[in-house]
C-alpha cells in the first residue's frame, strides 16, 4: 500500500507539493443517490415544489461547490476547473434521484475531491429543499467511478 501523501516525514499534515508534476488533462466521475418517499419524488418530478425547481437548484449548488472545494477541504489545492457536469436523474422505480458528476481540469493534481463534493452537495440540496415533506430521505453510495490523468493514468471502479 502506498503511504499517505498528506503527512511529512515528521507526521505533520501538509499540502502536497505538486509543482514538479506534469500538467495533464484530469477527469473524475462520481455518483450517488438520495432515496425518498414516492410522493416526494413525484413532487420533484412534477415541479410542484413551492421553493422552485429542486433539480435545477441542486445542479447549480453542485457546480458552485465544486469550485469551492479548496475552501472546505484543508489540504486540497485550488484548481481552475474547465468543466463541471451534474446529471440528476429521477428513478421512480427506485424512489430516488441518481446523481452523476463529471469534473475536468488541466493541471498537476486530480479533481476527485471536486467531483465528490459536487455530488454530495447536489444530494444535500435536494434533502434541504424536501425535508419539510420527507425527513426520512437517505443519501447513499457516493463514490468515485473513474479518474483519468496524471502519472497513475486511468482508474475505474
Amino acid at each position: 500500500m502506498t503511504q499517505l501523501t498528506h503527512f511529512n516525514l515528521e507526521g505533520d499534515a501538509h499540502m502536497v507539493d505538486v509543482g514538479g508534476k506534469t500538467i495533464t488533462q484530469r477527469l473524475a466521475i462520481t455518483e450517488g443517490a438520495i432515496t425518498m418517499q414516492s410522493e416526494t419524488l413525484a413532487l420533484i418530478i412534477a415541479g410542484g415544489h413551492k421553493k422552485g425547481d429542486v433539480l435545477a437548484i441542486a445542479r447549480i449548488a453542485a457546480i458552485m461547490a465544486s469550485k469551492k472545494t479548496a475552501d472546505l477541504i484543508p489540504l486540497c489545492h485550488p484548481l481552475p476547473l474547465t468543466h463541471v457536469e451534474v446529471k440528476l436523474t429521477p428513478e421512480p422505480e427506485n424512489n430516488r434521484v441518481y446523481c452523476q458528476t463529471r469534473v475536468k481540469t488541466n493541471g498537476q493534481t486530480g479533481v476527485e475531491m471536486e467531483a465528490l463534493l459536487a455530488t454530495q452537495i447536489a444530494l444535500l440540496t435536494i434533502y434541504d429543499m424536501c425535508k419539510a415533506v420527507d425527513r426520512g430521505m437517505e443519501i447513499t453510495a457516493v463514490r468515485l467511478l473513474e479518474k483519468q490523468g496524471g502519472k497513475s493514468g486511468v482508474w475505474q471502479r
